[in-house]
């Protein structure tokens, strides 16, 4: 009994089967079939192939580097201020801060002095002590002080006081920032840089970015930047924040490379800390540290509101490939196919209705 069930199971295996072709003579059911069919083909031709370009292999591990150069005048604390003053860091990277704002606090000695916040109650003192962080130690002795009662504290001295009005440094506005992009897919073996080699030296040193007449230049003005953002300048100035400028690279390979290009685009990154109390704006603390004649060190402190600058570089390259090419045409067939499949099944489950 167990050999014939075998040899049936060995003889079934390899049999091949057919579907049987029912013609259905019907103007409804013919013109939905070929319309669904041909909703299916517009979707393939004009959706994958067209805009998202299956047939393409795609690139997206973009290798970059960014160098950054800012220039402009400026007069700040009655002193006039050049790019080695207000540029930090100073070596030109993809992420840099325009200061615009200094409060100096000169020639602090290490030492015990009185606090700049007036003396509370001791749960007061206690509380402003844990949310805002004193310029050093609260050696816990009141003193007095030529604006009256104040904590003692022990560190750099006298106290920093960053309550002071400062103006800003207005002509920051007007400063310029040049920015070279050089990137490369490492699939496709691409190298690409942020303007094209036919630009003069003469055009690059007097065009500014303009997204709609100098879209090659690689020059920005900052107050250019901040209005494409939305933002406005005096307000940013005072509290200083974070901007970025995104470089894109959108390439079609199948093309030539002297059409792959970058395109621009600014954000403010901390718009969201706007209506915040606590972290509004962008500032930093720096020090210079000097020695007097008795070998004493002393130091002045910096406190700089500051624009800061995120250059950010995206990119995705995409070209021929007969692999993908191949899955997305038979995906299409498929489609199709299936839809008479789905048909067929529909008209003999509506027949055998009938008999029941």
């Amino acid at each position: 009994l167990r050999m014939p069930k075998i040899w049936a199971f060995i003889t079934d295996f390899f049999t091949y089967e057919t579907t049987k072709s029912v013609v259905v003579k019907s103007r409804s059911v013919g013109i939905i079939n070929r319309v669904v069919q041909l909703l299916i083909i517009i979707y393939f031709l004009c959706w994958v192939f067209y805009h998202e370009k299956a047939y393409q292999v795609r690139d997206s591990g973009i290798e970059s580097s960014v160098m950054t150069k800012v220039k402009g005048f400026g007069y700040h604390n009655n002193r006039v201020m050049d790019v080695a003053d207000y540029v930090a860091p100073t070596q030109g990277a993809a992420v840099f801060c325009i200061i615009t704002k200094l409060i100096i606090t000169e020639n602090q000695f290490q030492g015990f002095c009185p606090e700049v916040i007036p003396t509370r109650l001791t749960l007061s003192l206690f509380l402003s002590l844990t949310l805002s962080l004193p310029p050093g130690i609260i050696t816990g002795a009141c003193v007095n002080s030529s604006k009256g009662r104040r904590c003692e504290m022990e560190g750099w001295c006298l106290a920093e006081d960053d309550k002071v009005h400062m103006q800003p440094m207005m002509e920051v506005e007007n400063f310029t920032i040049f920015i070279k992009n050089s990137i490369r897919f490492p699939m496709f073996n691409v190298t690409r840089g942020n303007f094209p080699s036919s630009l003069n030296a003469t055009y690059i040193r007097s065009c500014t970015y303009d997204p709609e007449h100098n879209l090659h230049c690689p020059i920005f003005k900052v107050g250019e930047v901040l209005r494409y953002t939305g933002q406005n300048f005096s307000t940013i100035a005072q509290t200083g924040g974070e901007i970025a400028i995104n470089i894109e690279w959108q390439c079609n390979l199948d093309e030539s490379e002297e059409r792959c290009e970058p395109h621009y685009s600014f954000m403010r990154l901390d718009a969201v800390f706007q209506k915040n109390g606590i972290t509004k704006g962008y500032n930093f603390r720096f020090a210079k540290y000097y020695k007097n004649e008795n070998g004493t060190e002393f130091r002045t402190l910096h406190k700089a509101y500051a624009i800061r600058f995120d250059i950010l570089v995206t990119g995705l390259a995409g070209k021929f490939n007969t692999v993908p090419t191949l899955i997305n045409v038979v995906a299409a067939f498929t489609s199709v196919g299936l839809v008479r499949l789905l048909y067929s099944d529909c008209m003999f489950q509506k027949e055998a209705m009938q008999y029941v």
